[in-house]
């Protein structure tokens, strides 16, 4: 597939014209008409978007274009209706948290969820609060069991893509524990630490894999209080000491850390009124080696150093064909080289306009936009842009826009 190239006019008041041209992967006629010009609308500093038409797809394409260097800008990571099982449509999102002081001016639709539970596959971190995570994606859909690509916000703004895993410790009585789990626990562990937050609910979950086992696996649970940070650490306090069964209410002011199999005997050694101190990062580390402000998953990553790497998501992370080769509507990230500048981008599907595209045929239009990095999040009926609280795109559902696991927002401070 030959890329897509732009070429870029300065016209008066800064608005800038973009015009496509170049031939695309299934265009298979030459059309005068397909070179398509769209303007840029300002919606502040630092943030523009545009549409336009191709009828070489035929494709519609909205993209908006964010300079993550202003600092009016911040990028905001949310789940449905502020609940891990909550699904919420990305408009009811952008309506719901818009505010005078920081209006939401972007909402795009992002990882891929369970449409019966709304919990989503991957990591979420908001606003520095880990809300889930994982050290391997949770779908059903993968053909081999492996970590998605996500997006992650550094705390100066900075943006960067990679498949990241929960890095996590947790220091008490005896020495350190790692931490696998925040809110999640894979099925099927032999042993196994997690930390439960009050975003899990009022208790942790009872596990049947614990409990049906032959014979049953040990449980060890803490209920902590926290008391404060140092640095990038929690600082916890034992509320009482360790239970030998699940279901442990959770404190609105503390966690739970969930200890089974092996791992029960080093939680046993602490005692009430303890000082334990958690770390939640990542692996790969960020940049600026903190954990990130925001984290926020999809499948697969298609751009890796101004490659386009979509046709090698099979053997890196376990797409299946019928998603990955065939033309759905669909909803992506980009990123500049030095992660400084975002574009959101969302493509119609499954219409006569405008047929959706290929993994490979969304690399290239990222490509195209200047994308060096590129992150595929849910489509389908899933993709949504949401500008100023107005929805731009057309969904494919037959009851239009789909209530969804989780979004990205684009906020700006006035």
């Amino acid at each position: 597939m030959r890329s897509i190239s732009w070429v870029r006019h300065s016209v008066a008041r800064g608005i800038a014209t973009l015009l496509l041209a170049g031939c695309a992967s299934g265009a298979h006629r030459s059309d005068p008409q397909a070179a398509v010009q769209a303007t840029a609308q300002a919606l502040g500093p630092g943030v523009e978007w545009w549409q336009y038409r191709d009828a070489r797809g035929p494709w519609r394409i909205a993209v908006v274009k964010v300079d993550l260097t202003q600092q009016a800008v911040q990028l905001r990571a949310v789940h449905g209706r502020d609940s891990l099982t909550g699904r919420e449509r990305p408009s009811s999102l952008a309506a719901r948290l818009n505010s005078d002081a920081l209006p939401v001016r972007v909402a795009i639709n992002a990882d891929f969820f369970d449409l019966r539970t709304g919990r989503t596959e991957n990591n979420q971190v908001t606003d520095g609060e880990w809300w889930v995570g994982r050290m391997v994606s949770d779908s059903p859909f993968d053909s081999y069991d492996n970590v998605h690509s996500q997006l992650a916000v550094a705390h100066d703004g900075r943006a960067s893509i990679a498949r990241y895993v929960l890095d996590a410790r947790a220091w008490g009585r005896g020495g350190v524990i790692p931490v696998l789990g925040v809110n999640h626990a894979p099925s099927g562990t032999f042993e196994g630490t997690v930390l439960y937050t009050p975003r899990m609910g009022g208790r942790t979950p009872r596990d049947s894999a614990v409990r049906d086992s032959v014979p049953p696996r040990r449980v060890a649970e803490i209920p902590l209080r926290a008391v404060g940070s140092r640095g990038d650490t929690i600082v916890y306090v034992a509320t009482t000491a360790p239970v030998t069964s699940a279901g442990t209410p959770i404190p609105a002011d503390g966690a739970v850390l969930s200890a089974s199999g092996d791992r029960v005997p080093s939680l046993q050694q602490w005692r009430e009124g303890d000082t334990v101190r958690v770390w939640l990062g990542t692996q790969p580390a960020l940049r600026d080696a903190r954990p990130p402000a925001q984290l926020i998953g999809g499948w697969p990553r298609i751009l890796e150093g101004g490659v386009n790497v979509a046709t090698e998501a099979p053997s890196r992370e376990g797409t299946i064909s019928r998603n990955a080769e065939a033309r759905h509507p669909r909803s992506a990230v980009g990123l500049s080289r030095d992660g400084r500048t975002m574009w959101l981008l969302a493509v119609d599907g499954r219409s006569d306009s405008s047929v959706g595209m290929t993994l490979v045929e969304l690399a290239d239009a990222m490509r195209a936009l200047g994308a060096w990095d590129a992150l595929n999040f849910d489509g389908g009926g899933s993709t949504s842009l949401v500008i100023d609280g107005r929805l731009v795109n057309s969904p494919s559902d037959p009851t239009g826009e789909r209530a969804v696991g989780n979004a990205l927002l684009v906020l700006q401070r006035r």
